[in-house]
């Protein structure tokens, strides 16, 4: 028998809090459950506790989650292998970790900053289908061209799905033109760095890191290719990332140096290949679909942004000829993911960073904007699990004729 999150949240319901922490009317563990992740036996749980802060409390409780996971796993003939418990404040830092292992009652807490001995190995994580340690699935956002809002797809792709409860991460790998820190409103921000690993920013319920918060933000980037080969490295492999259920990756439009690396450091579940309507825009989206499928990377679908126009006057406009993006990938033999309209409050959010306010009605201009978002994380979900159910662990290779 599979054991769900829903299943995990029940039993987590079983176990009361502290009077201390029992607040606001939430008297039991489930109700300060942040998110869950479970698989095979593996799980991950976070949690914020307003009020606590003493690590040794943090630990029990972990290990009263570990108790009633374990049993409610022994009961569906599936022990548990694996258990992480993060603990964070408000904004959503981690503050504590526990992690029990099968066989063993805990590991230690506490990160461990002894370094291995000369020739030592160091051990090796469990494997996940993206490659990174605790990534389940990791989705490159593409365009074969510039201007097409591939970086807005993107970025509500991730909060979407976050809206759905899943545990999402949003790289901003467009090296050359990175637009998280406008997009997420992060300029005020400063990149933090604990033991070597970039900690991403906590908002809109994701987790995100860009190279704008790495550089002099007006600064042109004049890389070569070994330079933006070893940006995107960095922010994929040394950004601690924990336990995620998706990895949005926005790419630089193109076909160039940072697709390539992509395929070479990660396995990804698949890519979305974003295009406006018009012929212009599908012959470029073309090549970036064909790209991908030349380094062996399943493309998931097309997203049709900018379908049509809504003015004030609430009437739709299709200024760049709306399903022009359907037929391209209607004819590729692609999936169609769905279109996005765009009207003055989409553009209002993107430029203040507030992506939340695309899925609701009040401030988005509208339900159509937050009909379409919810469709197309709706149908980025379905083929996520498609693509899943037909892929192993292989790495895409390029080859070259």
């Amino acid at each position: 028998m599979t054991v769900t999150k829903q299943d995990i949240a029940d039993t987590l319901a079983r176990i009361p809090l502290p009077d201390a922490l029992a607040t606001e009317g939430k008297n039991t563990l489930a109700d300060r459950l942040e998110w869950v992740a479970t698989c095979d036996a593996y799980t991950s749980l976070k949690f914020h506790l307003p009020g606590l802060e003493d690590k040794n409390s943090m630990q029990a409780i972990a290990a009263a989650a570990r108790d009633a996971i374990a049993a409610k796993l022994q009961d569906a003939g599936t022990p548990l292998q694996s258990l992480t418990v993060e603990f964070v404040d408000k904004p959503g830092a981690v503050i504590h970790t526990a992690r029990f292992s099968a066989g063993k009652q805990q590991q230690t807490p506490a990160p461990n900053t002894q370094r291995p001995a000369p020739g030592a190995q160091r051990p090796t994580p469990q494997s996940e289908s993206s490659g990174l340690p605790g990534v389940k699935f990791a989705i490159a956002v593409g365009a074969g061209k510039g201007g097409v809002g591939k970086s807005t797809i993107a970025v509500n792709l991730a909060v979407g799905l976050a809206r759905k409860g899943h545990a999402v991460g949003l790289m901003d790998g467009d090296i050359y033109g990175p637009s998280l820190p406008t997009m997420l409103a992060l300029h005020s921000e400063e990149q933090q760095v604990h033991q070597g690993k970039l900690q991403p920013f906590f908002v809109h319920g994701i987790k995100a890191v860009t190279i704008g918060k790495l550089v002099d933000p007006e600064k042109p980037l004049i890389w070569r290719g070994p330079m933006a080969h070893g940006a995107f490295k960095q922010l994929a492999e040394q950004t601690e990332w924990g336990e995620l259920d998706y990895l949005i990756i926005d790419l630089p439009p193109g076909t160039g140096d940072v697709p390539l690396t992509m395929a070479q450091t990660l396995r990804l579940t698949g890519a979305v290949v974003v295009c406006t309507p018009q012929r212009v825009a599908q012959d470029d989206a073309v090549r970036a679909a064909r790209m991908f499928q030349q380094l062996g990377i399943d493309v998931l679908g097309v997203v049709e942004n900018m379908s049509y126009f809504i003015g004030d006057d609430k009437k739709e406009y299709d200024i760049f000829g709306r399903g022009g993006a359907e037929q391209m990938a209607q004819r590729l033999g692609l999936p169609y993911l769905g279109a996005v309209p765009i009207n003055m409050a989409l553009r209002a959010n993107s430029d203040t960073g507030d992506a939340s306010a695309n899925f609701d009605p009040d401030t988005a201009g509208g339900d159509a904007l937050p009909r379409s978002l919810e469709r197309l994380v709706a149908n980025l979900e379905s083929q996520v699990a498609l693509a899943s159910l037909g892929q192993g662990t292989k790495r895409p290779t390029l080859k070259i004729s």
